[in-house]
């Protein structure tokens, strides 16, 4: 056995090698500048003693790798430094492609990045049939490329479409699916990994690149031209190039310069030089360690781990909050006034766990686990009640008053409100301050972020068990304080209701959704409106806003029943869930993007200022999460601060 400080080389007597990774003083593998000259060493004594076959896997139980050191990425913050860092990866990847003995990744979790591009380099891949395994190529997340030679040897492996869908989205692939598209080459139970690692790397077998069909071939070679401009049509439709530079860089490097981003010369848009230069790059990682730290809040709570939710409305709210929870693996109870009223949201729980699961037994064990309990018998037995019910102050009072009465002393007692004050929620409590706020967004499945809402009256402990929920269910929380619409909602409101108005002035929906989709927003603010209900909205602009003259049209559409997209018609019409519209152009784009920005960065300002969120990174990671606000912008404190770039 040959120790280094981040890896072990040990040695068996049938000849098979394994390098096993332990990054130091850290809780997941990342490649930092000391793993990577270490695997230099790794493959020095290889080369002075070949093994038989060497396998790769982790010592660590967080997973394989998690990708590349991003703080060494942020200090190579000049295109000489960024190039010295890609070079060191591309030259190390491409010598362990090159060994004349079989390697093979023993790929047990996360395997993102940089730790996906190691495992490309080797000959096989062997993927552990478990929920966290997880191969993704996430770099365009970061405004960057794979060019440790991701770009190369993935298209190689598993044809270049499915390539370039892996890339362009960073997207992750679970185990099956990988041993499905062939970017791993078995897929194996944790009791049988090892020994089939050992059997596959002693096999002989080809690699996968040599048995790539020959239309794929023809794909990565004289089609490539065809490929790369279909794949430029479907960036087109997500990401305008002054945006997001990245995913345009990733076709033109594949397509041009054979996946080497250091053969692209300096001066092209699509450079390595050009992309770190970009202000979307440094935005883009702000937004990733923003990530990092709202992830943060769900940790350092021990003796914490709820198996059973108790979820009272089943409404697509409470449905889909309770479906969710099933997803992670919990238990849960979902209690309504009848089982007639439970009935649809277990329909449409069964729908979504065969799509998100691809496994009708799977998907069968997990309805086993949502429990229509239309007397509430479940509330006994939790370790989180989440109520979902509509918004009145003394239909919660009351409902809370009977689960204060028979819950856990120990159980998180939270409420989904997203309009009234949590104070007013708890001012019959026993004891308030057992009173949380869990407030989701809709649709749940969608958004990954969750306010957790602090009442003045919440105890810090409960407040840390509910964010330590949230984390739990693979959601990012985010602490608040307890005021109207918190931060997310009371940012939205003025943003949709001014975009109402222009309507009141004769601009067309079509027009003033046009504007924010190439601001970069995800979805336009009249569209949204629709979505959520316009009843929703005219309650949310009383509410937020403050209105007692609410927009014209809006009142009239309410009025005559027209509610949105759940009735069929709203601003537009309702046609098998899409919004038909009619393509009428926004004229002075900018301009009118400028004006329907200004209401939505003006209540972020107030609201940093009030104190509802702690501070303006936090303000920014919430509307980022919480709306979709363009990434691209670093979010609006940002964008504000940068002088609107």
């Amino acid at each position: 056995m040959s120790n280094f400080k981040h890896w072990r080389l040990e040695r068996e007597s049938d000849g098979v090698s394994w390098a096993v990774l332990y990054t130091a003083d850290a809780s997941t593998n990342t490649l930092g500048a000391d793993v990577m000259a270490e695997l230099g060493l790794i493959l020095d004594e290889c080369e002075r003693t070949p093994p038989k076959g060497l396998i790769f896997k982790s010592a660590k139980e967080a997973g394989f790798i998690a990708g590349a050191n991003i703080a060494e990425f942020v200090a190579s913050d000049t295109p000489e430094r960024a190039r010295a860092l890609v070079k060191r990866g591309w030259d190390l990847y491409n010598r362990l492609a090159a060994v004349n003995y079989p390697t093979l990744a023993l790929v047990r979790g996360h395997c993102m990045g940089g730790g996906t591009e190691l495992a490309l380099a080797c000959r096989y891949r062997i993927a552990v049939d478990e929920p966290g395994t997880k191969f993704a190529l996430p770099e365009v997340m970061l405004g960057i490329v794979p060019g440790w030679g991701g770009m190369l040897r993935l298209p190689q492996i598993v044809g270049p479409a499915a390539a370039m869908d892996m890339m362009l989205t960073g997207r992750n692939i679970d185990a099956k699916r990988a041993k499905r598209m062939g970017l791993a080459d078995a897929c194996v139970p944790p009791r049988v990994m090892e020994n089939a690692a050992r059997m596959m790397v002693l096999s002989g077998k080809p690699s996968r690149q040599s048995q790539l069909p020959f239309m794929q071939r023809l794909m990565n070679g004289p089609l490539k031209a065809l490929v790369a401009s279909g794949a430029r049509k479907q960036v087109a439709n997500r990401a305008r190039q002054e945006h997001y530079p990245a995913p345009w860089a990733i076709i033109d490097q594949w397509q041009n310069y054979g996946g080497n981003t250091l053969a692209v010369p300096a001066d092209r848009a699509t450079s390595l030089d050009a992309l770190v230069m970009h202000p979307t790059t440094r935005n883009l990682i702000r937004v990733f360690f923003l990530q990092d730290r709202l992830k943060g809040f769900g940790k350092g709570v021990e003796n914490f781990a709820p198996r059973h939710v108790h979820v009272v409305g089943a409404g697509v709210m409470g449905g889909d909050i309770a479906a969710w929870c099933v997803l992670r693996g919990m238990t849960v109870t979902l209690q309504d006034q009848s089982v007639e009223r439970i009935a649809p949201a277990v329909g449409r729980a069964a729908k979504f766990f065969e799509r998100k699961l691809r496994d009708k037994k799977l998907a069968r064990f997990a309805l086993d686990r949502l429990i229509a309990d239309p007397q509430g018998d479940g509330v006994r037995q939790a370790d989180v009640i989440i109520e979902a019910i509509f918004e009145d102050l003394v239909a919660k009072q009351k409902l809370f008053a009977d689960i204060e009465a028979r819950a856990r002393p120990d159980a998180l007692l939270a409420s989904n409100t997203s309009s009234l004050k949590l104070a007013d929620i708890a001012a019959k409590f026993k004891d308030p301050s057992r009173l949380v706020g869990i407030h989701f967004f809709n649709p749940v499945a969608m958004m990954p972020l969750v306010e957790v809402v602090a009442g003045d009256l919440t105890a810090p402990e409960v407040a840390q068990k509910a964010a330590a929920f949230v984390r739990g269910i693979d959601k990012l929380p985010l602490p608040v304080k307890d005021a109207p619409g918190f931060l997310v909602n009371a940012v939205l409101a003025p943003y949709m209701h001014e975009a109402m108005r222009c309507i009141d002035e004769g601009i067309a929906p079509e027009a003033i959704d046009a504007a924010m989709l190439a601001f970069g927003m995800p979805m336009g603010p009249i569209e949204l409106a629709d979505t959520v209900g316009l009843d929703v909205a005219v309650a949310a602009g009383r509410q937020l806003v403050g209105e007692s003259d609410p927009p014209q049209k809006l009142v009239e559409l309410v009025g005559a029943g027209h509610l949105g997209k759940k009735s069929g018609k709203g601003f537009y019409t309702w046609i098998d869930g899409k919004a038909r519209k009619t393509g009428v152009g926004a004229g002075d784009t900018a301009a009118l993007a400028e004006r329907l920005l200004k209401p939505l960065l003006d209540a972020t300002q107030r609201l940093v200022a009030a104190g509802i969120v702690a501070d303006a990174e936090l303000a920014d990671a919430g509307v980022i999460f919480g709306t979709g606000f363009a990434p691209y912008t670093g979010g609006p404190m940002n964008y504000l601060n940068s002088g609107g770039r």
